[in-house]
């Protein structure tokens, strides 16, 4: 019974059932005065009207008949007083009904006769000082009787309120069910299952949220599935090359004269190697918030100079064409230096990929609205506008063009973005007046005095 009431179905019954209770309480409490005062109100008119019409029988039938009609109002519980000469015929009425009705008024109110709760209506006979006054118990039992009547009110309601809360339970515990046992499913690795989008609009949004959830989680694992595997072929290369010069040297093939070039190979693709090992170390340590930054005032402009001074080289003589575009005075930000120039050599790296030879590429940093920005700007094939929204998550990019141009690993976006974000900063894609793509990072101004 414990594990009923703790289930959603347990407290919905539970709940309507003690409202439903609840509800005939306070009717009943709300209605108990009213019925009361109603069958006063009504004993009262009754009591009124057969004192009139026992004024008109006393004054003409004869004694005999006045003595039946007198026993006929006392059958029906009601007390007949008789008034002459200014006199109760017997003892028990208030003085101030006797002198009323003796002074010929008409009477109609409540009173205490015999210790009781009476209600008492009189009129005048003919004749000095006479007249008849009739009395009748107040309605006292009434609220005693609904109050016993209550209940079997209150198991109507309490067997109204369990049924009411099992249907409602039912309507209501189904589709949450059902979404429990779509993401059960979920977790064990289908990634098919959807649920019927139905009412009520609660269980509606849930079904359309695990149905979403349920095609980004497939969309994320595909992206996964052709990141890893174009990892694993950005990986093999490399080892394909050093384990093939290996093989070589070892096997002979290649001569004294020839062991400096392939040992130069080796050592140029171990260190391409060490770079993606690096840059997949760094991303799984920023997506577990781990990574150590020191952040300092930073003078953008000198930091994207000596950037724009070490690239320089690297773009002469049938690279791009490099130029850097700095503003007269200092632009301060709050960063990590050896992160944003991270940032700002693979951002440039991946330019001198695809940026044809004499195409420009452009190094940029100005002060902005809500902090100083940093722009790498190229000439070369640029991207696509459905390119934009994706163009910093893994291997999206790489997904796209590996067989179009050349491309690097997927990761550099990616820990760009994230190296950006955990400095908090942003960074945004774009299209570059030189015709090619262009990458904005803004960094939050130095708060420092």
């Amino acid at each position: 019974m414990r594990r009923f009431f703790a289930t959603l179905a347990g407290r919905t019954v539970l709940v309507t059932a003690a409202t439903a209770v609840v509800a005939v309480i306070i009717t009943a409490m709300v209605a108990l005065p009213i019925a009361v005062r109603s069958a006063n109100n009504a004993a009262r008119t009754e009591l009124v009207e057969k004192s009139a019409l026992a004024v008109e029988l006393l004054t003409t039938e004869r004694p005999a008949a006045r003595e039946r009609i007198v026993d006929r109002l006392r059958q029906d519980g009601i007390a007949v007083y008789l008034i002459r000469r200014g006199i109760a015929d017997r003892p028990g009425l208030p003085e101030r009904v006797v002198t009323q009705v003796a002074a010929g008024a008409v009477v109609d109110t409540r009173g205490r006769v015999a210790d009781r709760t009476v209600l008492i209506a009189g009129r005048p006979l003919r004749g000095n000082d006479s007249g008849v006054v009739l009395t009748r118990d107040a309605v006292s039992g009434t609220a005693a009787r609904v109050l016993k009547g209550v209940w079997v009110a209150l198991l109507a309601g309490l067997l109204g309120g369990v049924g009411a809360g099992a249907l409602l339970a039912h309507f209501t515990a189904r589709p949450l069910r059902q979404a429990a046992l779509a993401a059960g499913r979920l977790a064990a690795g289908d990634r098919s299952v959807r649920l019927a989008v139905r009412p009520p609009a609660e269980a509606a949004e849930l079904a359309a949220a695990l149905n979403q959830l349920g095609a980004a989680l497939q969309i994320s694992e595909g992206r996964e599935r052709d990141f890893l595997l174009s990892v694993s072929h950005e990986l093999r290369t490399p080892l394909a090359t050093i384990r093939g010069y290996a093989e070589a040297l070892a096997d002979g093939v290649i001569a004294e004269d020839g062991a400096a070039r392939a040992g130069g190979t080796m050592l140029a693709e171990a260190d391409r190697l060490e770079r993606l090992i690096s840059d997949l170390l760094v991303l799984s340590r920023l997506e577990a918030a781990d990574l150590p930054v020191t952040v300092v005032p930073v003078d953008l402009v000198e930091l994207v100079g000596a950037a724009g001074e070490a690239w320089e080289p690297r773009c002469v003589p049938d690279g791009p064409r490099l130029s850097v575009e700095l503003p007269a005075g200092p632009v301060t930000v709050d960063t990590d230096p050896d992160r944003i120039r991270q940032v700002v050599d693979g951002l440039c790296e991946n330019a001198l990929r695809v940026v044809p030879a004499g195409a420009p590429l452009v190094l940029a940093v100005r002060a902005g609205e809500r902090g100083g920005i940093v722009e790498v700007r190229d000439g070369g094939p640029g991207l696509a506008d459905e390119d934009l929204p994706v163009a910093f998550q893994r291997g999206a990019l790489q997904q796209r063009y590996r067989h179009v141009r050349k491309t690097g690993s997927g990761l550099g976006l990616a820990l760009a973005a994230r190296l950006v974000t955990r400095l908090g900063g942003g960074i945004e894609a774009g299209h570059a007046p030189e015709g090619g793509a262009m990458f904005t990072v803004t960094l939050p101004y130095t708060t420092r005095t």
